[in-house]
Parts: structure tokens; sequence; C-alpha cells
């Protein structure tokens, strides 16, 4: 018996939502998160520079661009520099921090392709946002869904649903 819907229902309706709604929601989370540092400036070295995020299971992709003192997301069409790519439940392992980067790499569950160097600066970077920096509501969004997606790939890879 499974109270947990698979993934693969999950993410139908993902699927469904416009582009531009996916990038601005996503714009507004990143910048709010990454207030701090690009205040501070600590983000100026990144001026001019794509990374991209891949949800292969949900088939999104957003391009961060950053800028001065700011942070844009492009249409999923632009190019990037580097690229993340994982499933939702691995980003959001990785976003929540109940795994690290260097466990899902070395598992082979994400993957960075481009130049690795501005991949593992930006990680390196994030991974250094103290977690209480982060909104309270964002941090429990975070973990509930992680150990949500997490439960709900287990679940289905044990049975082989």
């Amino acid at each position: 018996m499974h109270l947990i819907p698979s993934p693969r229902i999950l993410a139908a309706p993902l699927r469904l939502l416009p582009e531009p709604l996916l990038r601005h929601g996503s714009a507004r989370v990143i910048a709010h998160v990454l207030a701090t540092p690009l205040a501070e400036g600590r983000l100026d070295d990144f001026a001019g520079r794509r990374i991209g995020v891949e949800v292969t299971d949900l088939g999104l992709r957003w391009i961060v661009a950053f800028g001065e003192r700011r942070v844009d997301v492009l249409e999923r069409s632009a190019d990037a520099e580097a690229i993340v790519r994982g499933t939702a439940t691995d980003l959001l392992l990785l976003a929540s921090r109940l795994e690290d980067a260097d466990t899902l790499f070395f598992h082979r569950r994400l993957e960075l392709t481009g130049d690795v160097e501005l991949g593992l600066a930006v990680r390196n970077l994030l991974d250094q946002l103290p977690w209480d920096s982060l909104p309270l509501g964002l941090r429990i969004a975070l973990n509930r869904g992680a150990r949500l997606a997490r439960a709900a790939r287990d679940a289905y890879h044990s049975t082989g649903a």
C-alpha cells in the first residue's frame, strides 16, 4: 500500500506550469536566498556568468545569470557555462542540506558539465551560506519536501513500481 504518490505522478502537474511563471517564481526564491551575499558583493566575481540547473525527471531547466549585485533567471533556451543535472529528489536533498554535494556526485546522482570550475565555485559559495540565514518557511518547505520526495523514491524503488 502506497500512501505517497509515485514521483512520476507528482511530476506531471509541474510540467504543465508555464515557463514564465516557473522562471519568475525561481528568480524570486533565488534572489531572496542570495540577498545577503549579493548585497555584500560576494557574487561580484560571477558577474556575467551563467549556470544552469536541470531537473531531469521533471524536464525543467533554469539558467541563472549573475549580474552586478543581482541574479536573473533566463529562458530555458539560454546558454549556460556550467550545468548541474539531477532528479527533483536529489536536488531537493542538496538544497535542504539533507545530503551533501560530494555524496550526490560520488554516487552519480548529480552531474556537473561544462565549466566545472564555475560550478564548483558557485557550490562552494552556496555551502558557505548559513542555513539559519534562509527564511524559516523556506527551510521547513525544503526539509519536508526533500524528506517526502526521498520517501516516495525509496518506496517506489524498493517495489520496482
